[in-house]
């Protein structure tokens, strides 16, 4: 399997309690009592999820509020913020806000809209004509493309973008060079599938446009205008004790603070009360920042295109910025609201609008996850839409009921096969008496999905939670519609209605491709080009490659094209074909290296042992890449001091891969090694490493 965890970790901790019921006086920004007695049933549920949030849902902290008309009329916090407990959690400490960060962008590219200097269907090239790539359909990528997902940009340049207290705008100042190698993965326009690197993009054509840096820019055209006095980039280098406080469940502290380098796309901190009155923009009330017309421009129904199922309950709907454009279950209601999450490695955030009722909610937390807080901000602005009488009662979860019994036609069985999504494949497996079940190859260990046919001609699980059917769409290709309302406790009901994976086809391969991929299964790869200050190190820096057993020309959801490549072909709209990335092998003094996306690793056949003496050095080479070594039985459970400049690092993992000491955040004088472990060393070129047994 392909497998990148340092991408997909989940933050999990224990959580204690230090405000339980928020920060009460000073919650609005009226003096008006009125109002806090008016909003009393929603200050008592939001305080009581957002507990929740800290005791059963993995957040260390969670900090929320609404806004009605103008006014902050619930303000608070919930969860442990510094390790020591010497600075409380206040409606003043900041978080990280992800993707959210994206509605900035968004907004600054309408205000250039709105002043004439940016036509949202002009082509890019026209603004920057530096903008290039291999691919000739570029020219065709308009600003509204990257506002809606749509460029047909391949997903997200990963290389040292989320790092510890180092704002290193490396990524977003080589965003161009790198384009300038890919390829497009659809025609532009085509269908919206999430692509980070289109708001990156966004970001260089407001400062081409502007003549400003991004940073400046916010502050003088939106956070200023609007009071938003704790909204930051790391390029302000904020007060890091002003900060939420961080923790990553394998590992024991306290972590140093988080800077997300691609800023517009993801590297935003803000507060629940900044965020809020951010919301003002989209309900009418700060017409001075942005049109009403733009704003309303931004909650079309962006997502139409052909290729998108057919309409359903959802929480991905694009606009321009936003995820979602009629979230449910605000639909239930007759509400229109907007909705835009975001999730870094340790920072998410929620934001919520309606902006018929001049009302939102925002969520933000260190740990857990953005659709965990999206759910908070769903139960919270409905309780005060029923404290205020707008609407009369809560509507029940829905279903789609549990199957009928029918006969299932034999055509049907056609549906059986691989399915590919980004970076796994899916087994469906449709039996002739009507049960599907669906299985996982990357996680074989995981028990099948059942789900049996019913009369109107879908599938559908025993408690009628999930539905599914196959789409062949207009280009050829073959989906899993998934359509899902999932319930979690306390919070709520989630839906989605997606195309979850596309169906793949197998192929032969020669004998000479075969035969140098064979070479390549089951080995793992590690990375050697990321920064060392990076959170990648947290994880596990590396990938295992194999082939898939269940589809032969395969590597996952990528397509072997030749002994030294394969490429993913994969058109999917929506989540699950984001951020596409092809692998490429190349070969220099007889060592050979991955490339995926940017990112380089090395085969394990060229990881050696790591020398244990009196004394040893390792210096990071003239290309600046990273330097791994084995631990070995023989020297597991020796002690070793290293010693290293500032502008370095090291970590060491155990045998299952799991970091045990990283020197960012850890303050060791020694470090014991793990047998069967490895340790990595990173830093600027010529970095030097002095290592002594002990």
């Amino acid at each position: 399997m392909l497998e990148i965890r340092w991408i997909t970790g989940v933050v999990l901790a224990v959580c204690l309690l230090l405000t339980p019921y928020g920060d009460k006086t000073a919650a609005m920004d009226s003096p008006s009592n009125k109002a806090a007695i008016a909003y009393e049933a929603t200050r008592k549920t939001a305080t009581e999820k957002a507990d929740l949030l800290t005791k059963a849902y993995g957040a260390n902290s969670v900090q929320y509020a609404i806004i009605d008309h103008g006014s902050i009329i619930v303000s608070g916090q919930s969860g442990r913020n510094d390790e020591k407990g010497h600075i409380p959690l206040t409606k003043e400490t900041m978080y990280g806000i992800g993707s959210t960060s994206k509605m900035f962008i968004t907004v600054a590219v309408m205000q250039l809209v709105d002043q004439g200097k940016i036509d949202l269907d002009t082509p890019v090239v026209q603004y920057i004509p530096e903008f290039t790539m291999k691919d000739e359909r570029y020219k065709q990528i308009t600003p509204r493309m990257l506002l809606n997902h749509s460029s047909g940009l391949s997903g997200t340049s990963t290389t040292s973008i989320v790092l510890f207290e180092d704002n290193d705008t490396y990524s977003y100042d080589t965003l161009l060079k790198q384009l300038a190698g890919q390829t497009l993965k659809a025609e532009p326009g085509a269908y919206s599938v999430y692509c980070n690197d289109g708001f990156t993009l966004a970001q260089i054509l407001i400062e081409r446009v502007s003549g400003m840096d991004f940073t400046a820019y916010i502050h003088q055209s939106i956070t200023v205008p609007l009071g938003m006095t704790h909204t930051k980039t790391p390029l302000d280098s904020p007060n890091t004790e002003k900060m939420a406080g961080l923790y990553y469940p394998a590992y024991a502290g306290q972590l140093p603070n988080q800077t997300f380098n691609l800023i517009g796309t993801g590297g935003i901190y803000s507060t629940a009360e900044d965020l809020v009155r951010f919301s003002k923009i989209f309900t009418g009330e700060a017409e001075e920042v942005l049109s009403v017309k733009s704003a309303a421009a931004m909650a079309q129904d962006e997502y139409k295109t052909s290729l998108w199922p057919d309409d359903a309950d959802n929480s991905f709907e694009y606009g321009l910025g936003w995820d979602s454009v009629n979230l449910y279950p605000f639909n239930e209601y007759g509400l229109k609201a907007l909705t835009k999450g975001g999730d870094t490695l340790l920072y998410h955030a929620s934001l919520v609008v309606i902006p018929e009722h001049n009302m939102a909610a925002a969520v933000v937390s260190s740990g857990g996850h953005s659709t965990i807080n999206q759910l908070l901000a769903n139960e919270i602005l409905l309780q005060a839409l029923r404290e205020k009488g707008t609407i009369a009662e809560f509507k029940p979860e829905k279903s789609y009921g549990a199957p009928v019994k029918a006969d299932m036609p034999e055509s049907v069985l056609q549906y059986s096969g691989v399915y590919g999504a980004t970076g796994t494949t899916i087994n469906v497996d449709i039996a002739e008496g009507g049960v599907m079940s669906i299985s996982s190859e990357p996680w074989p260990d995981n028990p099948a999905q059942i789900y049996e046919y019913s009369a109107d001609g879908t599938f559908r699980s025993a408690d009628g939670s999930v539905m599914i059917s196959f789409e062949t769409e207009e280009n050829g290709r073959t989906y899993v519609w998934l359509r899902r309302y999932a319930s979690l406790p306390g919070l709520g009901q989630l839906a989605m209605s997606e195309y979850s994976a596309e169906k793949l086809q197998p192929q032969d391969l020669s004998t000479e491709t075969q035969a140098a991929w064979m070479k390549r299964d089951g080995k793992k790869h590690y990375l050697l080009n990321e920064k060392y200050t990076s959170l990648v190190y947290l994880g596990l820096p590396r990938i295992q490659l194999n082939m898939s057993r269940q589809l032969p020309g395969y590597v996952l959801d990528k397509r072997i094209t030749g002994p030294n490549t394969a490429v993913s072909e994969l058109q999917i709209p929506g989540m699950n074909g984001r951020d596409l990335t092809d692998l490429t092998f190349i070969t220099q003094d007889g060592v050979e290296y991955l490339n995926i996306g940017g990112s380089l690793f090395v085969n394990e056949g060229a990881v050696k042992p790591i020398y244990v003496g009196k004394k040893s050095i390792v210096t990071i080479p003239s290309s600046g890449y990273a330097r791994w070594y084995t631990i070995s039985d023989k020297d597991g459970g020796k002690t070793v001091k290293i010693s290293l400049s500032s502008n370095a690092s090291f970590a060491v993992y155990n045998a299952e891969g799991a970091c045990i000491y990283f020197s960012v955040i850890g303050d060791q004088d020694q470090v014991e090694l793990p047998a069967g472990g490895s340790i990595v060393f990173a830093g600027d070129a010529g970095t030097k490493f002095e290592i002594s047994a002990r």
